[in-house]
């Protein structure tokens, strides 16, 4: 069942050719404990075609990777600190394929002078979602019988005077 409980996951990692497949299996082993099973192959496969972008073209290859789960979307963020790497020449190719593969996508730059590029994908409704028992409905055994001895007038005529009293 995917869990409305917020779940987030930070990796620092200096991106090599071998570190592209082991970042992307422990993505995949996250998303796999969070029950996002259906998310593992599009986030796996947007990161490691960043991650490879990054090791080709990067003069500085530590990057940070962030995973934010907030029960409908999943936000992956990739970070490096190469100021001469440039997303709309270099990585062009990657941005790509996120925009087509993903819900959303973006890239941004904080003052620190390095690049965040991000993408999101929802978790469609009713993939996995297990149904809810519901317990059986209590019965009665015996019918009570409501006395009718007093016409429905006098009932009501005598309850007019309960709440005249109570006035």
């Amino acid at each position: 069942m995917k869990t409305a409980v917020p779940c987030y996951y930070h990796l620092d990692v200096e991106v090599s050719p071998e570190r592209v497949g082991q970042v992307s299996r422990i993505l995949a082993a996250h998303l796999r404990y969070w029950d996002l099973d259906n998310l593992v192959d599009p986030v796996c496969r947007g990161a490691e075609l960043l991650l490879t972008a990054i090791d080709q073209h990067a003069t500085d290859k530590r990057t940070s990777i962030e995973m934010w789960w907030n029960g409908q979307h999943l936000i992956t963020a990739i970070g490096d600190d190469d100021r001469d790497l440039r997303p709309d020449q270099d990585l062009r190719g990657c941005l790509a394929h996120l925009a087509a593969t993903s819900d959303g996508w973006g890239c941004c730059a904080p003052e620190t002078g390095s690049k965040i590029i991000w993408f999101s994908q929802r978790a469609r409704s009713g993939e996995r979602v297990p149904l809810v028992r519901s317990g059986p409905a209590p019965r009665l055994r015996r019918v009570l019988q409501v006395p009718r001895d007093l016409p429905v007038a006098q009932l009501a005529a005598s309850a007019d005077g309960v709440l005249e009293g109570a006035r």
